[in-house]
């Protein structure tokens, strides 16, 4: 499931960036109303938020690795739900993980691209060379989700990312371009 998880993570960023190659930075950085965010801060904190929950679990890795030695015989789960359509899921949180790119300091679709590839890239670096048995004994506490194992964090991962690339779409879809 790892492997999967990743090819999807990587197939999501390639069709988002397909649909808005042709949006120009203006647009890219215009927010849809006042607090909401832009389509390319959706896309930043998608790449920061991942960025933290990698350097996460790396520490936690070394961690919790005795611990899944001992239980890897034991059955896991390897999927959860779209833990962002649940109804009492606090979507308000992502000001804890802010885009390091704004309207203010823009970057252009190429740099927001070539960050999200790196980033993916490294959190692909991180589960190579982990066995599914023991990713799928590592576990860690959400305050939001729960208990999840290492498999089902990168889903919620995978999940996220797909959450602000369907703003993105819905933002892009509404752009009519610089005098919007």
């Amino acid at each position: 499931m790892i492997a999967q998880y990743l090819d999807l993570l990587d197939a999501q960023r390639e069709a988002v960036f397909a649909d808005i190659t042709a949006v120009d930075r203006a647009t890219l950085w215009r927010r849809p109303q006042p607090e909401a965010w832009s389509m390319g801060e959706h896309i930043d904190h998608a790449a920061v938020l991942l960025r933290s929950f990698r350097r996460l679990l790396t520490a936690v890795w070394p961690l919790a690795l005795p611990y899944a030695h001992l239980r890897r015989q034991r059955p896991y789960p390897t999927d959860i739900d779209d833990v962002y359509e649940r109804p009492n899921f606090p979507l308000s949180v992502g000001w804890m993980w802010p885009p390091e790119y704004n309207a203010e300091r823009p970057a252009p679709l190429g740099a927001l691209y070539d960050k999200t590839v790196r980033e993916h890239q490294a959190v692909r670096a991180f589960f190579a060379d982990k066995a599914e048995d023991l990713a799928g004994n590592v576990y860690l506490y959400d305050p939001a989700v729960g208990w999840l194992n290492l498999i089902q964090a990168l889903r919620v991962g995978v999940h996220h990312d797909e959450h602000h690339f369907r703003q993105v779409r819905q933002i892009a879809a509404t752009a009519v371009g610089p005098e919007r």
